[in-house]
């Protein structure tokens, strides 16, 4: 057996050390993923409570140990339930590994064709925006490349048409009965409309976002989605992606930003999109 060092009577191996380092990056994803959120405080109750399982059990307080212990016992089940949402988050993101970005996955997945590039009509996306931002109507708009979100477009009206301008406006008109939610665009057409989407649970929101930001973020968080966002009360267009919002964005801005995400080219610039996020927040 190899040993890196010894510590007195303690030798370390380097898969010791590599395994520290694993552990280490693990539980730094795990906090990115659950920073700013409700599920935090519930992670530091829940490891405050098993700090005190062990204090008791090393004090040989078997009374409490035991009832601790039962607590304990479904302590892996209480976590999937509580960190549901989390979870799920997580195992999107586990799924856009540099992997599947660099196509290592798709090389080795011979049987799959692939997919040809989305031919969605974004000049009638980008002036029904402009339209709706100039007369201060709200709008959600939801663009998917890899599903059509089925759940999601069963909660609203199914409309499975093609994407027009004047349709579009015509939505989100404040008289018409599907302007209430968001519409989902997938492979060209305008799926469904009045969609409810989930709402983030983030309490670090800026004053100024709505329901309708709530919305959008919840939504980036937890499906693989680019959504674009009307603000009623001020007229300025975003794109909620991963969990971040980019406000007061150009037209060419979001036409840019819409055909990186059709073309699945968007990792190339991730420290582009960074740098401009950090550019608006400021």
């Amino acid at each position: 057996m190899i040993y890196a060092f010894k510590i007195g009577f303690l030798e370390v191996r380097w898969v010791d050390i590599i395994d520290i380092l694993l552990v280490s990056v693990l539980l730094y994803q795990v906090y990115k993923l659950l920073k700013g959120s409700v599920a935090v405080r519930v992670l530091i109750g829940f490891l405050s409570l098993y700090l005190i399982y062990l204090v008791v059990g090393a004090a040989q307080m078997e009374l409490l140990a035991g009832i601790l212990g039962q607590f304990m016992g479904v302590g892996v089940l209480a976590a999937i339930i509580i960190f549901s949402q989390e979870i799920r988050k997580f195992l999107l993101i586990l799924g856009k590994t540099s992997f599947r970005k660099n196509g290592v996955l798709d090389s080795l997945l011979i049987w799959r064709k692939k997919k040809p590039k989305i031919n969605m009509n974004l000049t009638a996306v980008i002036e029904a925006s402009k339209n709706l931002s100039g007369s201060n109507t709200g709008a959600l708009m939801v663009f998917s490349r890899n599903t059509e979100l089925k759940f999601y477009a069963d909660s609203g009206d199914l409309l499975d048409a093609f994407i027009s301008k004047r349709l579009l406006i015509s939505i989100f008109n404040k008289y018409s009965p599907l302007h209430d939610g968001a519409v989902i665009l997938y492979e060209g057409k305008i799926k469904a409309a009045r969609c409810l989407l989930p709402v983030s649970e983030r309490e670090n929101l800026p004053a100024q976002y709505g329901l309708r930001h709530r919305a959008a973020l919840g939504m980036s968080e937890a499906t693989d989605t680019l959504i674009l966002i009307v603000s009623e009360e001020t007229g300025q267009m975003s794109i909620a992606r991963n969990g971040k919002i980019d406000s007061n964005l150009s037209a060419p801005e979001i036409r840019k930003r819409l055909n990186r995400y059709l073309s699945e080219e968007e990792e190339e610039a991730t420290e582009t999109d960074k740098k401009e996020s950090l550019e608006v927040a400021s």
